[in-house]
């Protein structure tokens, strides 16, 4: 069988959920409002605008989640998670690459993208974040006791199309990293105000 310990990955999901909530509470949450607000150029995102991208997708797959762990009737664990064809798409079209490189530059849908919608921009972003993280690493927990494969999550673009609750979750968690990474580089920028 071709697939990965159920364990081993929701271990791992939940290291990068921690990392992710560990670099925002230490190099983002004391950070300026001039800082928040920076923007390399007119159509780049700032802090803020990432964080409200994120919790977008944190407001619908979370949510999502819950329900369909709570109401699955598939309550016993399988020790291997296999994905589906159309899952290891999705999440490998997010996941970063060994260097914790952006390998290709995505496109954000309108309801999630800062700049077309913002009223995504609630003024608190850092906060819901961080409680965010805090709900997924519950969600991780509660993912142990059901079946990461029979378990269906619908996407965010339409609810026709299911994803395995481990695909989901890698897809969820690793597009959380990679605009984390997206943070790092803003703060990294040269010509980011100190």
């Amino acid at each position: 069988m071709n697939g990965i310990d159920s364990n081993i990955l929701l271990q791992e999901l939940e290291q990068i959920t921690e990392a992710n909530l560990s670099f925002i509470e230490q190099e983002v949450k004391t950070l300026s409002a001039e800082q928040l607000q920076w923007k390399q150029h007119a159509d780049s995102w700032n802090v803020v605008q990432v964080l409200a991208h994120l919790n977008a997708y944190s407001g619908y797959y979370q949510k999502t989640i819950r329900e369909k762990i709570s109401k699955t009737r598939f309550k016993q664990p399988a020790e291997y998670f296999v994905s589906s064809p159309l899952g290891r798409s999705a999440w490998k079209s997010v996941k970063l690459g060994n260097l914790k490189n952006i390998k290709r530059k995505l496109k954000s849908p309108r309801a999630y993208n800062p700049l077309l919608s913002p009223q995504l921009l609630l003024g608190s972003q850092i906060e819901d974040f961080i409680q965010f993280q805090i709900d997924l690493k519950e969600l991780l927990q509660a993912a142990a006791k059901v079946n990461l494969r029979r378990v269906r999550i619908p996407i965010s673009l339409s609810k026709f199309i299911k994803l395995r609750l481990g695909d989901a979750l890698m897809f969820h968690i690793y597009h959380n990293e990679r605009h984390i990474e997206q943070i790092r580089r803003i703060l990294q920028n040269p010509r980011f105000p100190r």
